[in-house]
């Protein structure tokens, strides 16, 4: 476990062009733990939409069509759940309407069941409710660390999430605690996966949680936290260096996931 990160360091440090690949790199993997500190209900709620919205073809509709995510707040109160749920409860078409009223959202908007703009209104709904079980961010953060703290109940944490939060799903509700500061969950996403497959530490088709598990046994093994995994063969698989626009074509430097396993099975 611990070869396999230590030669995905080395091949990023190799590809990454600067002279700086180290500490550039370093700059993604080290994230401290700060499950402790508490950020807002209204960022939570923010956070938790953004996540929510992580997959396929959503960023480009919703964030796309608003002119950036964080203009959605104009639509949701500034984030504010408690208020988006008074006024919305049970009516996902309704707050679609309040949304496309207030942001004038650009392309055509669909409304089919299982189109994207319906789907994500009743996400927000589920995402406001949920929040509103907390009277406060210390309150969710007690409840969260309740169960991260404990080994044997912390992948209860991203399940209730996921069971909570409409379309939400393992991985997403694994991206949002981990960019919380919860560094003891990775986002088992589809270019992670897809590196743990072509190198035979899963089989093809894996549950999440299987793939959530191999990151931590990684990250164990080379006394690393599960985010410095995850994040490590998220950008050898993406290749986006979003921090660092000037490197390759606005950060991004070609995926390298297809090399990468090619390189590991050689030996």
């Amino acid at each position: 476990m611990k070869k396999i990160y230590i030669k995905g360091k080395r091949f990023l440090v190799e590809r990454i062009p600067s002279k700086d690949a180290k500490e550039i790199l370093s700059s993604y993997l080290d994230f401290p733990d700060q499950s402790q500190f508490s950020v807002s209900i209204s960022e939570l709620f923010r956070r938790l939409l953004l996540s929510a919205q992580n997959t396929n073809m959503k960023p480009g509709v919703i964030g796309g069509a608003v002119g950036g995510f964080n203009n959605l707040g104009k639509a949701l109160y500034s984030f504010n759940p408690k208020k988006t749920l008074k006024r919305f409860d049970g009516q996902p078409e309704a707050l679609l309407d309040h949304i496309v009223e207030t942001l004038n959202p650009r392309g055509e908007i669909r409304r089919e069941a299982r189109s994207i703009w319906p789907k994500y209104c009743k996400t927000i709904l589920s995402a406001a409710a949920f929040l509103n079980q907390f009277s406060s961010e210390h309150e969710f953060y007690e409840w969260a660390n309740s169960l991260y703290t404990n080994k044997k109940s912390m992948p209860a944490l991203p399940m209730i999430l996921a069971a909570e939060v409409e379309g939400i799903g393992y991985p997403l509700a694994c991206d949002f605690l981990k960019e919380l500061g919860f560094i003891e969950y990775g986002k088992p996403d589809v270019h992670v996966i897809d590196i743990f497959v072509g190198v035979g530490l899963c089989d093809p088709k894996p549950h999440p949680y299987q793939v959530q598990k191999i990151i931590m046994q990684i990250a164990e093994a080379s006394g690393v936290s599960p985010y410095n995994v995850d994040k490590l063969f998220w950008l050898i698989g993406s290749g986006r260096f979003y921090q660092h626009k000037y490197l390759g074509k606005d950060g991004h430097i070609g995926r390298m996931k297809e090399e990468f396993i090619a390189e590991i099975n050689a030996y």
